[in-house]
């Protein structure tokens, strides 16, 4: 009997679990940062829409944010014009957020993710590399929203920071409004992460980001903490040609949990070779 598991990047247990029942595994690339929430109508904010025209989206992105030591990748991820800041926990100690738009892309808001990258043997995982091996940056990404959550006081509740706030490296005392619906607290978001990560994301804000999109760092730009789960940390290896987990005959891992694609269009299409897998096995 074959087995297809399609879970998404959030399913840690699941990737664990692959691990205990003998499936090889490695470690994948991935990004971390926070969720940027803007409300449209701000003031002093980026021109994203006017008049009657639509909700604009944007795209930010550079390959030279510089961490102190070296240039890393850092960009907007999964921009949601119209839309709002939910809860994409899936431990009620721990916090992590996600965006979305509504169908009418009507609401006040416009959020992105803002990240950086972070390879399989990036140094900012060599403590964790040490502990957890292959597991390494599913341990970084609950420790990450361990502290999000502590920071934030519990019960889902969100650190924000002025994105302002952040560059300069202070706390945020006030908070502009924000779509996240289970409540913010004004904290200090850029300690929640090691400090290339924290380095790379000002260098990005500040000298490629904001000649980009003039206006995009104000004080009503708002980081949330954190955004951890745009891919997969951990890759499940695969027979190249079966496609059959390695060390597990019959299972088939698929899609963004199993770390074989990055988003809705790569997954579906990992899923239909996936199924020509199980059809002609």
């Amino acid at each position: 009997t074959a087995v297809v598991t399609g879970r998404g990047p959030t399913d840690a247990k699941n990737r664990e679990a692959f691990e205990r029942n003998g499936a090889a595994a490695e470690g994948g690339g991935t990004s971390a940062g926070d969720d940027a929430d803007a409300d449209n109508d701000a003031d002093d904010g980026p021109p994203i829409h006017e008049g009657r025209l639509p909700v604009a989206s944007y795209r930010l992105a550079t390959d030279k944010a510089y961490d102190g030591s070296r240039n890393r990748g850092a960009y907007s991820f999964c921009m949601c014009p119209g839309g709002q800041i939910v809860p994409a926990s899936t431990d009620p100690n721990e916090v992590c957020v996600n965006g979305m738009s509504f169908s009418r892309r009507d609401s006040p808001w416009a959020n992105s993710a803002l990240v950086v990258t972070i390879s399989p043997d990036d140094p900012v995982l060599d403590d964790y590399r040490k502990e957890h091996g292959v597991l390494a940056g599913l341990a970084f990404q609950r420790d990450t929203e361990r502290k999000a959550s502590m920071m934030g006081g519990g019960n889902l509740t969100v650190p924000v920071q002025r994105l302002t706030d952040f560059v300069e490296g202070r706390a945020s005392i006030s908070a502009p409004s924000s779509s996240y619906r289970l409540g913010v607290k004004p904290s200090a978001c850029h300690e929640l992460y090691p400090s290339p990560i924290v380095e790379a994301l000002r260098d990005a804000v500040t000298n490629y980001f904001e000649r980009q999109m003039p206006g995009f760092l104000c004080d009503d730009a708002l980081l949330h903490g954190v955004e951890t789960r745009t891919s997969s940390p951990v890759r499940v290896s695969r027979d190249p040609h079966t496609l059959q987990a390695e060390g597990c005959v019959n299972l088939f891992p698929a899609g963004e949990g199993a770390g074989f694609a990055g988003g809705i269009v790569s997954a579906a299409v990992d899923g239909m070779m996936v199924a020509e897998a199980v059809l002609e096995s």
